[in-house]
């Protein structure tokens, strides 16, 4: 087995002991967590049975009916007080079809959700992102190239050494401006407390 592929092991077996353990401590069934995070209850059922490697939009919407980062649905068993994890260490939880890919790098779970992501796209590679919980925002720093954000339909370019900052809890979406590589740091901050997709509608999350 290579590294990757024991990398890829690691992150599906944290992601499934995480959404079940937490599932578990609120009492919901498969069908009130897919209720309220719009993930089918097939897909759970595969991602709580380690049997599959969602995708990032997957992670993003469960995490948000929990009212958890991210990064918190990656945690392994134990964490350490102080954690210092080098870059390629990060989990991969984005591939694009020429060898672009997206790390989250780390995250914070108190008061507000804060995650810290690294992304790089080759040219002709995009992301297209569906709504995030209510009072999402992102702010992304443009290290290399150039990369167009588009947010409710609105094109803006966002070249080196600038930065955009957005709310992403509507469409919105990345894309290379141009025909060269781009290197970008993202940092994604979302208000505390359970969403339900259903209702539109923020619950406190459980302490």
């Amino acid at each position: 087995m290579t590294d990757a592929s024991r990398r890829v092991g690691a992150v599906t077996s944290a992601v499934a002991r995480q959404v079940r353990e937490l599932r578990a401590a609120r009492g919901w069934s498969f069908e009130e967590l897919a209720g309220r995070s719009g993930v089918s209850k097939g897909m759970l059922v595969q991602i709580e049975g380690a049997r599959t490697n969602p995708s990032i939009g997957t992670l993003c919407r469960v995490a948000d009916a929990f009212g958890v980062s991210i990064a918190r649905l990656l945690e392994p068993a134990e964490q350490s007080t102080v954690r210092v994890s080098a870059a390629d260490e990060a989990p991969v939880l984005w591939r694009g079809p020429h060898g672009g890919l997206a790390r989250l790098l780390s995250g914070l779970g108190e008061p507000d959700l804060v995650e810290l992501w690294d992304w790089r796209m080759e040219p002709g590679e995009a992301l297209q992102s569906p709504d995030h919980a209510h009072g999402t925002r992102e702010i992304l720093h443009v290290l290399d190239g150039a990369a167009t954000v588009t947010v409710d339909g609105v094109d803006h370019e966002v070249r080196a050494g600038e930065t955009v900052e957005f709310h992403a809890d509507r469409e919105h979406g990345y894309r290379t401006a141009g025909d060269e590589p781009v290197r970008l740091m993202m940092v994604v901050v979302t208000p505390s407390g359970e969403w339900d997709r259903r209702t539109r509608s923020r619950g406190p999350r459980p302490s």
